[in-house]
């Protein structure tokens, strides 16, 4: 906010923490990725954090982004304003992290939209970014424009199908994490009370 001072003490040294996480080299193959996932008219911000803030900090370019994985006709984002209103553009953050979160990121890898509009945490805004590409490419749905090795891609499900003789015979082993009766006894033991023997 524009009436936010600098941080002193303890608030600094986190906020040099979290800026500290935020990498260039990240940073420039996620503006390659959007700008050739989005296509079109989209100039290419100067390298460093405060460029890729004001770069994305409108929404438009992030909900575009989200559209852009969709097939056409089914984008979660029907309109997209140009308006200088903060409260708008705000909102637009706002539909793009519930539009990835609906499209499979994990809501644990969603920045804020404070970080974002604020600069708090770009780093996180880099995780979220990374998180749909990794999506986008595991999906493999045809709509996924890089090239394959910017993001890694999750993993997938491995269901396996046990028929009941098998399940049945799974019942009656005890397995190892159940812990064992090899060795134990009771020889050695003392009763309550009994006073320790040093020798």
């Amino acid at each position: 906010m524009a009436n936010r001072g600098p941080s002193y003490g303890l608030s600094r040294e986190v906020q040099e923490k979290i800026d500290q996480k935020y990498t260039l080299d990240l940073e420039a193959r996620l503006v390659d990725w959007i700008i050739l996932q989005v296509g079109g008219d989209i100039e290419r911000p100067e390298s460093g954090r405060l460029n890729f803030q004001s770069w994305l900090k409108d929404g438009t370019i992030l909900c575009r982004l989200i559209n852009s994985l969709y097939p056409p006709g089914q984008e979660p984002i029907k309109k997209i304003p140009e308006t200088k209103m903060v409260f708008k553009q705000m909102e637009k953050i706002s539909q793009f992290l519930q539009s990835a979160e609906a499209y499979g990121v994990i809501t644990g890898d969603l920045f804020q939209t404070v970080d974002l509009w604020e600069g708090k945490d770009m780093a996180a805004v880099q995780g979220t970014l990374s998180a749909l590409g990794s999506m986008a490419l595991t999906k493999d749905d045809g709509q996924y424009r890089g090239e394959p090795d910017w993001f890694h891609r999750k993993a997938q499900g491995n269901r396996r199908e046990f028929s009941e003789e098998q399940l049945r015979q799974g019942r009656s082993l005890i397995g190892m994490q159940m812990g064992g009766n090899t060795g134990a006894s009771q020889s050695g033991m003392r009763g309550y009370g009994m006073p320790r023997q040093i020798m």
